[in-house]
């Protein structure tokens, strides 16, 4: 089973304590209980709970389905709904906030344990992969390359930058792509700088 910190946002106080009762009995810990957009908004600041058990009536300005979308926009909690409700319009109305499940009251503990532990794994699998996704775009960020026309000495082969000063090659290139240099002579400057050392190599075909 995926650990889970969980918020009941209930407005039915006996309700929502069964619900919190239930999830404590499989081993989830619940962070809080609240009735309101308010009393979910605030405790989700403070305790940024995995997940939330959202009834799609609740009290306040706001019902179930504004809420979860004000989670998922502000502190990217997903939630799981309840409801008594299972009509056409009111599962379009909940779709737009991309629940990880729907529970339609009543419920038993094993429909609360499958569907929230299905709701965690999939909650868990979408972080990994929205980490690694930042990862790559960070990393392609880092990238860099080299493209256009670039200006290069016909003598010295030093390179004139965007500023109009002129670098050594390895230098340029280095400032502006993830490539390293190491130094060497190829054969034909150790032949040149170093006869007696290196004799030039006499072709025999």
């Amino acid at each position: 089973m995926v650990k889970g910190n969980i918020l009941v946002v209930e407005d039915e106080a006996i309700t929502a304590q069964d619900i919190a009762s239930s999830l404590t009995t499989i081993g989830y810990e619940v962070v809080g209980i609240a009735s309101n957009s308010n009393d979910a908004i605030s405790l989700c600041e403070q305790f940024h709970p995995d997940l939330a058990l959202m009834d799609i009536v609740i009290k306040g300005k706001l019902n179930g389905t504004a809420t979860a979308l004000e989670l998922r926009r502000i502190f990217n909690i997903p939630v799981v709904y309840l409801s008594a409700y299972a009509d056409a319009v009111t599962m379009k109305n909940a779709e737009e906030s991309e629940p990880l499940g729907y529970l339609t009251k009543p419920f038993n503990e094993n429909d609360l344990r499958t569907t929230v532990g299905m709701a965690l794994v999939k909650a868990k699998a979408d972080a990994e992969r929205d980490a690694l996704v930042k990862q790559l775009k960070e990393a392609l960020n880092n990238v860099k390359t080299l493209s256009g026309f670039i200006p290069i000495c016909a003598k010295c082969k030093k390179i004139r930058d965007d500023q109009g000063f002129w670098q050594a090659v390895e230098s340029y290139i280095s400032q502006r792509s993830e490539a390293e240099f190491s130094h060497s002579l190829c054969p034909d400057c150790l032949g040149f700088l170093y006869p007696d050392l290196y004799p030039p190599q006499i072709d025999s075909t």
